[in-house]
């Protein structure tokens, strides 16, 4: 079953920095991170309840380029374009989406291990299944959390969901709007790889398609300038915008890190 989105992976040349200017920008904190020694990359985390933003960076060129999430987030890096990269969808089940999913003729991958090893000495597991490459405006992929542990037991889930972020309140994901070049072929590519199917958005403009999944909403909108709502970006905006949830404080639309955030 996919419970909705599970975090958003943002390539920036130093977490640190780009945590601290979050902070400055928004009022989220970040409250997490560490190494992901066989993929080569690093991170700090935003959680916002059980979803979070995942800013990461490389710090092994060559292990981050055997890995598909890293690969992804060195392109970015490389070509001076940091931003958001690629997602993941939480699932309950790992293998057993993949198996309905490939018998639905999906390409997605197995459900493989993987592992970050916090400050502290804390290890987070999980298992992901991705159809390579990623790609801001390719398939997200899914993740199953090991639950226990430092970040997945009952006791560190119910910290985060009562945490108070510097601007005040609590925080949560509300959805995700992806700038694409043609909306209709990458939901149609959404639908075969992960199983999840766009509509017409309500409200939107002409081609923007929207899919519900969990409590968030996912919107592919036209890469083509365009007028009309602030939520649409143009040829210039960020190619992603993160709607942010906040219980206190003033609404915020904030450009850091290659993606548009509202805080709303």
């Amino acid at each position: 079953m996919l419970l909705g989105i599970d975090h958003l992976v943002i390539a920036v040349a130093d977490p640190d920095a780009a945590a601290a200017d979050l902070e400055a920008a928004l009022g989220l904190a970040a409250t997490g991170g560490g190494r992901h020694e066989k993929a080569g990359t690093f991170n700090r985390l935003v959680f916002l309840g059980d979803t979070y933003l995942e800013l990461i960076g490389v710090w092994d060129r060559a292990r981050a380029t055997a890995n598909p999430i890293g690969a992804a987030a060195l392109a970015a890096l490389d070509a001076g374009t940091p931003g958001l990269v690629t997602w993941a969808i939480a699932t309950d089940d790992a293998r057993r989406a993949v198996a309905g999913l490939r018998e639905a003729g999906s390409s997605i991958g197995d459900a493989l291990p993987g592992e970050r090893v916090r400050p502290d000495g804390g290890v987070v597991r999980w298992h992901v299944a991705i159809a390579p490459p990623l790609a801001s405006e390719r398939p997200p992929f899914l993740i199953e959390h090991e639950l226990g542990g430092p970040e997945w037991s009952d006791e560190a889930r119910q910290a985060r969901a009562a945490f108070i972020h510097p601007f005040g309140g609590r925080a949560r994901l509300v959805g995700l709007e992806l700038a694409v070049a043609r909306p209709a072929d990458v939901a149609m590519a959404f639908a075969t790889t992960i199983g999840v199917s766009f509509r017409p958005a309500p409200g939107a403009g002409p081609g923007e398609l929207e899919a519900l999944v969990g409590d968030h909403s996912i919107r592919l909108v036209s890469a083509a300038p365009q007028s009309g709502p602030a939520w649409s970006p143009s040829a210039a905006d960020p190619a992603a915008r993160v709607g942010i949830l906040a219980t206190a404080g003033e609404h915020l639309l904030v450009d850091l890190c290659g993606v548009r955030f509202a805080r709303l």
